[in-house]
């Protein structure tokens, strides 16, 4: 751990969240301790568990990046055709966490996802490495393949038809963006006595209140 990250890992635990000091815009404590976890210069700080649920009712999570957040929620991109992206079409109810260990602090985010405009997805798409951009369209992403040999032939494959041209924008690929109904902001303390402030849309604003840890 750095020296400042345990800087600011001492002085969560020392002062915690308490309700006279947290912003009530939800989005802009969020952004408080987004920057802080960036300049700690801790890994992947905008890392997050995704979790959404199966057609039969069953849980599923993994490990994305953040790439946007606004007022209006937290965007992520994926191919449209994978297995999250089949799953959200089905039930857009979704969660992500993300979780600054060596700060000792986790925000849960519970709402609902629905597509960015093509706008978004394209401006995003083009300012990716040229790479990430061929490597779009083609991993399908989710499907099974024989090898890691016929992923590299796509690749050469795509690699050859966009030769000397910019690299289009898949169909079937662009953002999400999580509509936040809860927020909770946790921070750890000592003897488990954890700070939990949560909050909850209400009309057009939020309410907050504080979990037992």
């Amino acid at each position: 751990m750095s020296i400042r990250a345990r800087i600011y890992s001492l002085k969560g635990l020392l002062f915690g969240v308490h309700e006279s000091s947290i912003n009530r815009d939800p989005f802009a404590q969020f952004n408080q301790w987004y920057g802080q976890a960036r300049r700690t210069g801790l890994p992947l700080p905008n890392s997050f568990t995704l979790a959404t649920v199966t057609p039969d009712g069953k849980p599923d999570a993994r490990m994305l990046l953040l790439k946007g957040v606004d007022e209006k929620g937290f965007v992520f991109y994926t191919n449209y055709d994978s297995r999250k992206g089949g799953e959200i079409v089905k039930n857009p109810d979704a969660a992500m966490v993300f979780h600054w260990n060596q700060l000792f602090r986790q925000v849960r985010i519970e709402g609902r996802l629905e597509k960015v405009t093509a706008q978004e997805s394209e401006a995003y798409f083009h300012s990716r490495l040229r790479g990430s951009q061929i490597g779009a369209w083609a991993s399908l992403q989710s499907s099974t393949i024989a090898n890691r040999e016929e992923l590299e032939k796509k690749v050469a494959e795509y690699e050859l038809k966009f030769k000397g041209q910019a690299v289009p924008l898949p169909p079937f690929w662009g953002g999400f963006r999580l509509i936040p109904e809860r927020i909770e902001f946790w921070q750890g303390r000592p003897d488990r006595l954890h700070d939990r402030l949560c909050f909850m849309r209400e009309g057009d604003g939020w309410k907050m209140f504080r979990l037992s840890p």
